[in-house]
């Protein structure tokens, strides 16, 4: 669902756990951070619309939790 959730937007998105960095678009790359509830992330975007991903991401992590 997360990367449903990033792809709406046109700006590159990344997620950052324990020092790693990936696309937060590309499904692979998503579970190769292998996520748990609870831990804490870096999400970084990107171009034209990245404040509106960043918030909007950050609101879906949120409500999910």
């Amino acid at each position: 669902m997360l990367v449903q959730v990033a792809s709406q937007y046109e700006s590159e998105i990344h997620f950052e756990s324990d020092g790693r960095m990936v696309n937060a678009k590309s499904i692979m790359g998503m579970m190769t951070l292998g996520l748990d509830t609870g831990e804490k992330v870096i999400v970084t975007a990107q171009g034209a619309d990245e404040q509106e991903a960043v918030q909007n991401i950050e609101a879906y992590l949120s409500k999910t939790n």
